[in-house]
């Protein structure tokens, strides 16, 4: 089945807000369908398929990709990216004097990944071409926020690795890509009456929408197949495409500083 750019069509998930949201409104100014998911999403007027979705629910997941391949006859991308991010991942305390609700990311996040995974094969496979791309960060080697958060983002890059084994001659591609810094609009708010410091951060990060873009130009890449199994960091997939940021600048890899993504083995065992 081909699939022009008039009729591309992509599933983003968690995409009610912060990244999820900059990444879906990136695909849409490409030309991309999209359905953004969400548990309290909603129509924004910019063309995007907003669909109330929350992932612990399976079959709420279920009937989001039943509507894709009823509406669409089939997908062409999948952003998993809906994630259960508590308020208090970020503190200091050790993990057993945080809530236990952190430990939520490992079901919306993690689980939730690879039951949207399962529904949209089916709507991938046979297409020219298809691509699972999973949104993660240097956490997945490096301590980051605590224990809930590195085996998340650790999970969801063997997903896009073991994966991939499993699509090998199908034409659908997986990959996993570190996010930066990013400028959402929480992140901003922590930076209020403090621009300097926000403007002094911003070198050193990245807009939600900037994954999006790195997103299509994966997608259109002919040598796609290459990298599939993979886990990129963005801003160097950036340099590979030549792609800017909103304010023309090339965000910085922060390789060196938090540490570079696991090579998967080349082992197979079924």
């Amino acid at each position: 089945m081909t699939s022009d750019d008039d009729s591309r069509v992509a599933v983003v998930t968690g995409a009610s807000r912060g990244a999820g949201r900059g990444i879906a409104n990136a695909l849409l100014a490409s030309g991309w369908r999209v359905y953004l998911t969400g548990r309290t999403i909603t129509d924004t007027g910019d063309g995007g398929i907003a669909v109330t979705v929350d992932h612990r629910d399976d079959a709420q997941v279920a009937a989001l990709f039943e509507r894709v391949a009823d509406e669409s006859g089939g997908l062409d991308l999948l952003v998993n990216n809906a994630a259960a991010i508590h308020d208090e991942l970020t503190g200091s305390e050790p993990f057993w004097r945080k809530p236990l609700t952190l430990a939520d990311v490992l079901d919306v996040g993690l689980r939730s990944s690879y039951v949207a995974s399962w529904h949209a094969a089916p709507l991938m496979v046979g297409r020219d071409r298809a691509l699972i791309a999973f949104t993660s960060s240097p956490g997945s080697v490096c301590y980051m926020h605590g224990p809930a958060y590195g085996a998340q983002k650790a999970g969801v890059d063997k997903l896009a690795a073991d994966m991939a084994v499993d699509f090998k001659g199908t034409g659908v591609c997986t990959v996993s890509i570190w996010m930066g810094i990013l400028l959402t609009d929480k992140f901003r708010s922590a930076f209020d009456g403090h621009p300097e410091a926000l403007a002094k951060t911003a070198q050193h990060a990245e807009t939600p929408e900037f994954t999006g873009y790195l997103i299509d130009a994966l997608y259109r890449d002919p040598v796609l197949a290459e990298l599939t199994g993979q886990t990129v960091i963005g801003a160097e997939l950036a340099s590979r495409y030549g792609i800017t940021d909103a304010d023309g600048r090339q965000p910085p890899s922060h390789r060196d500083a938090l540490g570079s993504p696991r090579t998967p083995s080349a082992v197979v065992i079924r």
